[in-house]
């Protein structure tokens, strides 16, 4: 049993302010000179960089729909080790979770998984007594999920705030905040959503630092605090990546990952599962670096904005032959997503690395959800007839030529396949997470050591 102070941050439907208010809470709790741990209920790569600067933690996302259920406390605790408060932003509305699943992957889940107090963020721009019969609803729908206070967002004026706290005393719910309407931090958003800190670093500092001040005069952070502290002790163990025999240093490979603004999307848990495997991890930056790392035997390439920085991508002609040589020599090659892009022979007419004989693009429709997928092709990652959970979300789309196999097939809600395998490449659009399958690091590792 483990006892983390914590409280997860949820609204009734996006736009609240969940943001705002959870990157906010962490950073002034920060401030106060507290060891804050940050959390994300789902697939979202972007929030936890705005709570890392907040916190100068990692930001971890827990997602009951990649990982399974069962993984999330042990995943929590391991991100939390050390902290003296966790914080734990939700996703859309409360219990909006997988299409179709019920509760699964929602933040009313995760909740309940981590036996956490909920602070509703509650737009109430455009209502009064109104605000009482919806947190009414929330605190009701499910009894099973405790709802320990409510922040108002959006607040016009005193009289406006006298009418919503009169209205929430019948509810019993109390009041733990309140921002003001005219006090909104600006914060750019872009097709994808928020714009990542590592394109706009200065100017997200002063955001988060915005958010902290706004959070620390309009909430009560002595309450905010004993309500995370009335979260009793937590069942389980920290997650741990699982190590295999130890290899000597002379045999670690090196497995370059990408990173820079144009490659922001990754979970932490990635790279300390390729360490636990045998590899050291060397992360580079496609926007800057002409040459990968020194011994390179394996490369990573997650997520994120290449469709942005298509130009000065294709314009680094001497990291796209050498990506293209190593991918082309039989070196393990995972690209999700960006990745994939980034490996085709051209985006939006711009040269890429011509790994894969297809062309992308972008369009002006979105690809997003959850998946089920099976390997259809033995490839660097698992096995043909490995199950993966895996999540999309991109406008681009992919024309592919010849030469390479499917990756996987995928229910969505349609079956179809998806990806590419070729030599030591997989290229996806999928997200997936590790954690979930050890085994696919492990893999990876083992095909930089094979001569």
């Amino acid at each position: 049993m483990r006892s983390v102070p914590r409280l997860v941050v949820a609204a009734p439907s996006s736009g609240s302010g969940k943001t705002t208010v959870a990157t906010g809470l962490m950073a002034a709790l920060a401030r106060r000179g507290l060891s804050v741990s940050p959390h994300k209920v789902g697939p979202d790569y972007i929030d936890p960089g705005y709570h890392a600067l907040a916190t100068g933690r990692t930001g971890r996302n827990l997602d009951a729909y990649l990982c399974g259920p069962e993984l999330i406390a042990p995943l929590f605790l391991h991100g939390a080790r050390g902290c003296d408060v966790a914080v734990v932003e939700g996703v859309m509305g409360l219990f909006d979770g997988a299409a179709g699943e019920g509760e699964l992957a929602s933040t009313a889940q995760v909740a309940k998984l981590l036996r956490a107090p909920v602070v509703m963020v509650v737009d109430a721009s455009a209502q009064s007594r109104s605000v009482a019969a919806l947190v009414h609803g929330f605190v009701t729908f499910d009894p099973e999920v405790r709802i320990g206070g409510v922040i108002l967002n959006k607040v016009a004026s005193e009289r406006h705030e006298a009418l919503l706290r009169q209205a929430l005393e019948s509810v019993g719910v109390p009041v733990l905040g309140v921002l003001r309407r005219a006090e909104q931090v600006a914060t750019p958003s872009r097709h994808l959503g928020l714009v990542p800190v590592a394109e706009r670093r200065a100017a997200a500092v002063e955001a988060v630092a915005a958010m902290a001040e706004r959070v620390a005069d309009g909430c009560d952070l002595p309450a905010l605090l004993a309500l995370a502290r009335s979260a009793g002790a937590l069942p389980g163990e920290p997650w741990e990546a699982p190590e295999v025999p130890e290899v000597p240093v002379a045999r670690r490979p090196v497995v370059a990952v990408a990173g820079g603004a144009a490659f922001t999307f990754s979970y932490a848990e990635h790279a300390e599962l390729l360490r636990a495997a045998g590899a050291e991890v060397v992360p580079f930056d496609p926007l800057r670096d002409e040459r990968l790392p020194e011994g390179t035997r394996g490369l990573v390439v997650g997520g994120g904005f290449p469709e942005v920085y298509a130009a000065e991508l294709s314009g680094n002609e001497p990291l796209r032959t050498e990506i293209a040589d190593l991918a082309l020599g039989g070196a393990p090659v995972a690209a999700e997503c960006a990745g994939l892009l980034y490996l085709c022979r051209e985006l939006d007419g711009r040269p890429m690395c011509g790994v894969l004989d297809a062309q992308a693009r972008m369009t002006g429709r979105l690809t997003l959800g959850y998946r089920d997928a099976v390997a259809v092709t033995g490839s660097v990652l698992a096995e043909a007839g490995t199950r993966m959970r895996g999540h999309e979300f991109h406008r681009t789309v992919v024309e592919p030529g010849a030469g390479a196999a499917a990756a996987w097939g995928v229910r969505a809600p349609v079956r179809r396949v998806e990806g590419f395998v070729q030599g030591g490449v997989h290229a996806s659009y999928l997200h997936t997470h590790w954690a979930a399958r050890p085994g696919v690091a492990r893999r990876f590792v083992e095909r930089c050591l094979t001569p």
